[in-house]
């Protein structure tokens, strides 16, 4: 870190692209923490441990290739580790949140919203997927706003969440939907 940096974050100057960046993700953080943790302190602490590792590595993160990418990773350490010394199973698995936000959403596995299976196979999802999933499903988010906090493009986004879904549905023993074209004349 550059000795300004240094002496700004010393001094509780922060630099102003981390208090934009802050600004522009703090709330999504905390929805996507409070989600995983079930309740607004521990999200908060999270959150809290989650930026002030960011905030120390920030001249880092800015001279990556992906400052998002970076930020959310180290904010889903943050998140998994106070869910470990916790109950370790997201909170969503036991309040079935996710019931909700499918209904919502009107996508085909809304199906599903009573069956607690789900809950524990989003829990087993690989990291990308499980992310994908919570924020899209979960929260709510458009694939614009995750592929945005993810640090990926929307078709990786799109990827992740159609790889979730098939495992899911493999996880569940749903047969698969075959899609008929239209055949126009």
């Amino acid at each position: 870190m550059t000795g300004d940096r240094r002496s700004r974050l010393e001094d509780g100057r922060l630099p102003l692209d981390f208090q934009a960046f802050y600004l522009g993700v703090e709330e999504m953080y905390h929805s996507y923490a409070t989600e995983i943790l079930g309740n607004r302190e521990d999200a908060e602490e999270a959150v809290h441990e989650a930026f002030c590792l960011i905030r120390d590595e920030w001249a880092d993160l800015l001279s990556s290739s992906n400052v998002e990418e970076g930020a959310w990773s180290v904010l889903r350490l943050a998140t998994m580790r106070r869910l470990r010394s916790g109950s370790g199973r997201p909170a969503f698995v036991a309040k079935g949140a996710f019931a909700r936000a499918m209904d919502a959403a009107g996508d085909q596995l809304a199906v599903l919203e009573e069956s607690i299976g789900l809950y524990a196979a989003i829990a087993e999802l690989p990291n990308r997927q499980f992310d994908v999933i919570v924020l899209q499903y979960v929260i709510g988010y458009p694939v614009t706003r995750t592929a945005w906090l993810l640090g990926l493009d929307e078709r990786t986004v799109d990827y992740h969440g159609r790889k979730g879904k098939e495992y899911l549905r493999r996880q569940l023993g749903i047969p698969e939907v075959t899609r008929i074209k239209e055949v126009r004349k």
